[in-house]
């Protein structure tokens, strides 16, 4: 069954030209700290949309004071929940779907960790939320993780777990599910494999080299990921325009490396 509300918030999610999705995500300050990289919030918010990104992932009161002027020219991502450094495998619930509607959200995000003690807590919201989305038309985009302290360190982005994770996702009715980079192109396919719907994947760790960041992007797009869901990698970069510009190059223009690392460059 197809809904119009929905469907019309998809077509203004995803990109009109490759129909993948480059969003950007600053929300990390409620589950890891105060990042210098973002502050001041409005400042870091405007270099971003500069470089065209297909949406934006932030809290409700970032949204609420920060993101009028840039209404129209990206999508915004209502993240509804988060962990925090105290208690880093559980994501808690902190806004709903009414208030993704009333902000203007394209979308609604949740994040969950997998793999630990507090998953059923999490798996019960992440559906509480689907099936209120539903109702309203809102596509649901989940950040799902085997982070969990039941899982080994070494483990965490093996490809069995991700495919769990992703899966676990579409069970429960997710449209957009990121989850961690498996560090190859052959076994991250097997992740896209596992699931129906659409898969992004998170930077993660590996941005300290641009090329190389970029090379797990291109890398990432040829497994059959459907987009990637940034932070750190874009608003730790000394020029977060050029670096969305340069992802842009590879995620919605299907481009090389080299030709991303030329438009890095300016």
């Amino acid at each position: 069954m197809s809904y119009l509300g929905k469907d019309i918030r998809l077509s203004r999610l995803l990109n009109d030209k490759s129909g993948h999705l480059l969003a950007i995500t600053v929300d990390h300050s409620i589950s890891r700290g105060i990042f210098e990289n973002l502050m001041p919030i409005d400042d870091v918010i405007a270099k971003i949309v500069a470089g065209k990104p297909d949406s934006l992932t932030m809290h409700k009161g970032i949204a609420q004071n920060c993101f009028a002027p840039f209404a129209g020219k990206t999508s915004l991502i209502l993240k509804a929940s988060s962990f925090s450094p105290y208690q880093p495998t559980m994501d808690t619930q902190t806004a709903d779907v009414e208030e993704a509607v009333r902000l203007g959200a394209d979308a609604v995000s949740m994040g969950l960790i997998l793999g630990g003690e507090f998953q059923p807590q999490q798996v019960y919201a992440l559906g509480k939320l689907t099936k209120e989305a539903e109702r309203w038309g809102m596509p649901v985009v989940a950040h799902i993780y085997p982070k969990g302290e039941f899982i080994p360190t070494d483990k965490r982005t093996s490809y069995e777990n991700l495919r769990y994770c992703v899966r676990l996702g579409a069970e429960l009715g997710v449209d957009v599910i990121k989850t961690s980079y498996s560090g190859s192109a052959e076994t991250f396919a097997k992740v896209v494999e596992a699931c129906p719907t659409r898969v992004v994947a998170a930077g993660g760790d590996n941005f300290a080299d641009p090329k190389a960041f970029l090379q797990q992007t291109r890398d990432l797009m040829d497994a059959g990921a459907a987009g990637v869901t940034y932070g750190r990698g874009v608003w730790e970069y000394k020029d977060p325009t050029r670096m969305v510009m340069a992802l842009n190059c590879i995620v919605n223009d299907d481009g090389t490396v080299e030709d991303a690392m030329t438009v890095l460059n300016g």
